[in-house]
Parts: structure tokens; sequence; C-alpha cells
């Protein structure tokens, strides 16, 4: 998982240093700075694929080898912090610097999770989005440099390699144009007569963890449809393949029960069993069954589609690193946003990261002051365009006023902008 992220200088982050835990939540009004986190992901995603800077932000077509990448929102061109105010040099405008912390694998496979240790890690790298090149980067394993990048030309880059087999440090070169981790990993020569196994495999799992990140954003539209392969372990990030992922749960009586369960608690309807029915041609379409009868995916509430869709995503074979999840109250019934908290606090403590917003003060309502650590509000400065994004724990007096006003009051308010 993602335990720390620095960005600094990327669309209105002028410069955000957060601690994350297993369940984070993300609010603020619109224009905050939510999304623009969001698409920071999504660019250190692009990063651990190994794709260019200009095919990170402003996309990339299907290819024989990959599918198609969309970049993000307004792509290099509005990728940068400007300041309106213009407060920052002239030469740092166009400079995105991206650095996570993270908690990998020391040696053994990644399967096997429960048998490992865990060692502390850093990735860093800025890059320009004018230039599209990588400017700097380092790699940290248990807090000593395995890889540093330090003089540079038009289009290379000089590394030191600082756990060489051989004694000393070994000076490396690279492109520009690519992450330096991404070019470390592909080159076999370098993998096999100078990287050691250690460093290779926390490198690896480095780049897997930033690979890893499903962003879940269903459409009804696709969710309604039949899916193209009779089984699937994941589902895409738009709920392509949704009925096929429902139909390797319920495969499993066990895995069936706790999605029924959770379906059950979370649905407005007396639900009784979740099916998939068949096409012509085999391939499956989620059905709900409700005293006796089957309802289809087409004629079913957008809510009970919408937590089909996000519960399945909880329990898919093939469980991403970190889910983000954006607005999760939608389509949801009031009443059921304990449920839906609880959910998503449960399952990302037994499985994966999550990384979510919120507009909804009933969703605060069902926090406890643990969580607050890892639930952020954003706030945008009106006069340099900078947003600020700070844990609920850090608001002065917070904890005092809650015991007389809920939290959700305070957001709805104005309270959590006003005190920061």
């Amino acid at each position: 998982m993602i335990n720390k992220i620095e960005i600094e200088g990327f669309k209105s982050l002028k410069k955000v240093k957060l601690k994350l835990g297993k369940f984070n939540l993300f609010i603020g009004t619109n224009a905050s700075g939510k999304s623009n986190f969001f698409d920071a992901l999504r660019v250190l995603q692009g990063i651990g694929y190994g794709y260019t800077f200009d095919e990170i932000l402003n996309g990339k077509p299907k290819s024989a080898t990959s599918e198609v990448w969309e970049g993000i929102r307004g792509g290099s061109e509005k990728a940068s912090f400007i300041s309106k105010g213009n407060s920052l040099p002239k030469l740092k405008k166009d400079k995105i610097l991206l650095s996570v912390g993270m908690r990998l694998p020391a040696e053994a496979p990644i399967h096997f999770r429960e048998r490992i240790t865990y060692v502390d890690c850093n990735y860093s790298i800025a890059f320009s989005s004018k230039k599209k090149v990588v400017c700097k980067e380092e790699f940290l394993y248990d807090r000593k440099s395995v890889f540093k990048s330090e003089e540079f030309d038009y289009k290379t880059i000089k590394v030191s390699y600082c756990g060489s087999r051989r004694e000393g440090r070994t000076q490396l070169k690279f492109a520009r144009s690519l992450p330096i981790l991404h070019q470390l990993l592909k080159d076999k020569d370098l993998n096999n007569k100078i990287i050691s196994s250690t460093h290779r495999n926390s490198a690896y799992h480095a780049q897997l963890t930033l690979i890893d990140i499903q962003r879940f954003d269903p459409l009804l539209s696709i969710l309604r449809t039949y899916s193209k392969s009779a089984y699937a372990k994941r589902m895409g990030d738009h709920g392509e393949n949704f009925a096929a992922l429902v139909n390797t749960i319920i495969s499993d009586e066990y895995t069936k029960s706790a999605y029924l369960s959770w379906l059950k608690q979370l649905t407005p309807t007396e639900l009784d069993d979740v099916t998939v029915l068949s096409g012509a041609l085999g391939e499956p379409m989620f059905a709900t069954v409700e005293r006796g009868v089957k309802y289809p995916a087409p004629i079913l509430s957008d809510g009970t589609l919408r937590f089909a869709a996000i519960t399945a995503a909880f329990f898919q074979p093939d469980m991403p690193h970190i889910i983000t999840i954006e607005e999760i109250e939608n389509g949801i019934h009031p009443s059921r946003l304990r449920l839906l908290v609880e959910l998503l606090k449960t399952r990302s403590s037994e499985r994966c990261q999550v990384i979510a917003t919120t507009h909804s003060p009933l969703v605060l309502q069902w926090l406890k002051k643990e969580d607050y650590e890892t639930t952020f509000i954003c706030k945008r400065d009106e006069e340099t365009g900078a947003s600020t994004i700070t844990p609920l724990s850090e608001i002065p007096r917070l904890l005092e006023i809650i015991d007389k006003q809920s939290l959700g009051d305070l957001f709805t308010e104005g309270w959590l902008e006003d005190a920061l």
C-alpha cells in the first residue's frame, strides 16, 4: 500500500504531503482539489506502466501490446501548477514532483504475504510537463538509496546505482522520455550482472503497486449489458465483465454467502439471491432473485445495480492493491450509507487500500474519531489558486466541537473550510 504521498507543482496542488491509511476519504466543495489528487494517482499509474511522459499526460491509443490509456484531464497543457499571484519562479513552473512511501515485501513473492516481512521504500520522480522528460528520480529501500539521478543532457540522464554487486557505485545512462524505474527493470543485462536480487524485487513490487490501481467508476450502461466472458477475476474500471465477475463469485459457496450478505443489507428490496442469466451464446448477465422472480440488470434500479457492482469489486479474486472511487454515495439510498461506509472500511482492512471521495454529510456522520486521520478536507485558496489537503485530525478544536454538533452538520455549514 501507499502510506505516504507528496505532490508538488501538479495542477492546483502546489505542495501537498499526506499520510495515508487503508481507508482514505476526501471531502470538499467542487474544484477544491479532490479530482486533481486522483489525477496525480493516475500519473503514478502511468509511470508504473512505463509509458512516456507525453503518453501519461496526453493519452495513448490502443496497440498490439496495450489497451487505450486515457490521459489526465487537460493533458500536459494543464498539468503544472500556475499560481494566480505568479509566486513560483519561472524555471520551476512546469516541474512536477511526485513522491510515494510504500510498504513492500522484503524478499518473497507477493503471493505469500502472510509469510513475509515488509520494508519501507520510497519512490520519487520530478519531471517537466512542458518538455515531457524526467528531471530527477530516486528509489530508496529501507531508507537507503538504491538509485538516484545525477546529471542529464537533452536526451539522456545519468544515474548512480548505489547497491551494485561490484564495489562502489555504478554509473548508468537512461532515456529521459521514460521513467528510470521502468527502464531499470526492463534491462535484462543490468538485472543479471549488476542489480542485486533484493533491489530488483523491491523495485518490481514498487512498480506493481503503482500499476495496480483500479480507478473504479462503474457506468450503468455497461453494468446492464452481457459480459463478453463467462468468468472473470476482475472487472474493468467502468464495470466491464461485471456479470462474469459475479459468476465467479457465486461459483464458490463461501464468497457467494459473504457477497449476498452485504447485498441483502444494502439493497432496499427483499433480495433472496443473485444469479446470472445466459444470453443466446451463453454470455452472462447479472440478475437478482426476489420472491422467486428473477430481475435482470436492465430493469434493476440505478442504486441497486451500482451498489451490487461496488460490493463485487471487493470480492474480486484478483484484487488490486488500491481501489479509487469518486462520489461513493451516488445512487445509494441515504438509509444505506452507514452500511456502505462499513463495507469500505471492513473490506479495505482485509483486502486492499481504498481512496474515495464524497459530498455527502451523511457519510461523515458514520465515521469514527479514529477515521479522522485519513479523512481529508480539500480547500482551494481564491487568491493563489492552490489547494490544501488537511486531515480532519489536524483541524483545531474539531474533537471538542463534534461533541456538541455533528460532523455532517459542520461540513454542510462550511465550518470545516472556515476552520482551516
